[in-house]
């Protein structure tokens, strides 16, 4: 990462808190975050929504935090986020202060690149189950996301977490076996879900019902 590249967010301290404060926050065009870590109390802070929210969209994690009235500038790391009830707007942010050399644990993003050549299978559909990895790095070593090329992907082949390409420094803290991409022939799928189906109208009614019955006595108890 290169830190001269680095955007300043001004914020000003947060004296109320709680929800009723925090939508006036919001309302005001504001963004309620809070600033912890390196021993020091935690500060709350609004930001400039539409100035963070910017940076933050765009997938920056690393920041300098100048507090009006506060000593100086500050870096940050973006820590967490907290959406709304519906999972669309951020309503609030967590920094946590840091040092440029000090090693982090942050998620990563996972931009897919390329054309799979199995989805030019009839039926052929792409997966893409895990959308970002966390990893092990010093803050200035931090990428903004990671990029996978999919294009040799063929039907019934799979991209795991071990699989991604990261530069020296940055260490893999997920699962290795997470899969990442994968591409699935749907059309058998369906196929065998009509063979359950066709197997299930031979089944005899008692057989059913005696199911139902036990069913039914597990959830009263």
């Amino acid at each position: 990462m290169d830190m001269t590249k680095t955007h300043e967010i001004k914020a000003k301290k947060r004296d109320r808190l709680g929800s009723r404060y925090a939508r006036r926050v919001r309302e005001q065009g504001g963004l309620p975050a809070i600033l912890y870590g390196h021993g020091e109390k935690p500060e709350p802070l609004t930001l400039d929504s539409k100035e963070a929210l910017g940076h933050i969209l765009a997938g920056e994690k690393v920041f300098r935090v100048q507090i009006d009235g506060g000593a100086g500038e500050q870096t940050v790391l973006l820590k967490d986020i907290q959406f709304d009830y519906l999972g669309t707007n951020i309503v609030h942010v967590d920094f946590a202060r840091v040092d440029l050399n000090e090693m982090v644990e942050v998620q990563l993003p996972i931009h897919l690149r390329g054309d799979a050549k199995g989805l030019e299978t009839a039926g052929a559909t792409l997966l893409h189950p895990t959308s970002s990895v966390s990893v092990r790095c010093r803050v200035t070593d931090i990428m903004d996301h990671v990029d996978v090329d999919i294009t040799d992907l063929d039907v019934g082949e799979a991209l795991h977490a071990s699989d991604l390409k990261l530069p020296a420094g940055v260490d893999l803290e997920s699962d290795p076996d997470e899969v990442i991409a994968l591409i699935q022939v749907m059309a058998e799928e369906e196929a065998e879900g009509e063979a359950v189906a066709v197997e299930g109208e031979g089944a005899e009614p008692e057989v059913i019902s005696e199911r139902k019955e036990e069913s039914e006595e597990g959830e009263k108890e």
